[in-house]
């Protein structure tokens, strides 16, 4: 299919501007770069889906967000993973998208600000995303109550924590209605067409790839010891030895991403353990669609909202 039009022409504004890649610049010159993409601080309220009540607290002791739309109780708990390769992005940078997510499915939304690296590599932001998660569900009447319905979810980077954290949660018998991942990093030492096919071009480079997985693991990526960690289960969970078991999943890859075909591979992997798998490949789309302002990423994600509304209700 050829490029969204929409993103199509976002890519173009951004080439015009020569706005740089991620690799090319600090982690700060980065995550500063991604409040602008988002418009974080021009953003007009007023267009933003209403939500009843949002609160900052700390969930497990990590900082987070509570989203309350106007739902009756007991209702669905999401706990959110926010994306970023694990160095960039934070609660304002997804905050439309946590608001589309929480009033497209009816649920309590907890977006969860865990830490970064370089200033905090693996195993710390999935640490953080683990106490937030177990937090929340071990106090789940303080959200949206219903101990059936509690959902981790995520996109990217975050969707990569948001799987391991239901491996996990399968591990130590936490109840787990579902799992959302958009466009997850499963893989990160597997080669894929998808990741030759969009290595230039797409927003994520093969380039920030490796400059997002040196940072999070400490390490160069073409180093002995990154060449050990990418078999780790906790950064690969496509490499876990038995998926039986794990929680539904909802996973959206898109078509123009480097981690289509991992994501591809982690539905499939699912799918052969015996798990329910909901997955489309969005055609057109490029990484970091979900919650995008624009016609084509938005009805992109509410279609991903609702296959999660429907699993739930």
């Amino acid at each position: 299919m050829p490029l969204d039009p929409g993103t199509a022409m976002m890519l173009q504004e951004m080439q015009a501007r020569g706005v740089p890649t991620m690799s090319e610049g600090t982690p700060e010159q980065g995550r500063a770069m991604l409040r602008a993409f988002s418009g974080v601080d021009r953003r007009d309220p007023a267009t933003l889906p209403p939500i009843a009540e949002i609160r900052d607290q700390e969930v497990g002791g990590v900082p987070a967000r509570v989203y309350r739309p106007a739902v009756s109780d007991p209702a669905p708990t999401i706990v959110f993973l926010h994306g970023g390769g694990f160095v960039i992005g934070d609660l304002d940078t997804h905050d439309a998208a946590v608001r589309l997510l929480a009033t497209d499915v009816g649920a309590v939304v907890v977006s969860v600000d865990y830490g970064l690296a370089p200033e905090r590599p693996f195993p710390a932001g999935l640490d953080d995303a683990w106490a937030a998660f177990s937090d929340v569900a071990g106090l789940i009447g303080d959200f949206g109550g219903d101990p059936d319905r509690l959902v981790i979810a995520g996109d990217s980077a975050g969707a990569n924590l948001a799987a391991v954290t239901a491996i996990r949660a399968r591990d130590v018998g936490i109840p787990l209605a579902a799992q959302l991942l958009a466009y997850p990093a499963t893989d990160p030492g597997g080669e894929y067409p998808s990741r030759s096919e969009n290595a230039e071009g797409y927003f994520l480079t093969a380039r920030d790839m490796d400059w997002f997985f040196g940072h999070y693991i400490g390490v160069a990526p073409d180093s002995p010891e990154a060449r050990a960690l990418v078999d780790d289960p906790r950064i690969a969970p496509l490499r876990t030895p038995d998926l039986t078991g794990v929680a539904p999943a909802i996973i959206a890859t898109a078509e123009y991403d480097p981690l289509r075909d991992e994501g591809v591979a982690y539905a499939a992997a699912l799918q052969a353990a015996g798990v329910q798998v909901w997955h489309r490949t969005f055609p057109g789309l490029i990484h970091g669609f979900y919650g995008t302002p624009l016609p084509g990423p938005l009805a992109a994600t509410h279609e991903i909202d609702s296959a999660l509304a429907a699993l739930l209700h």
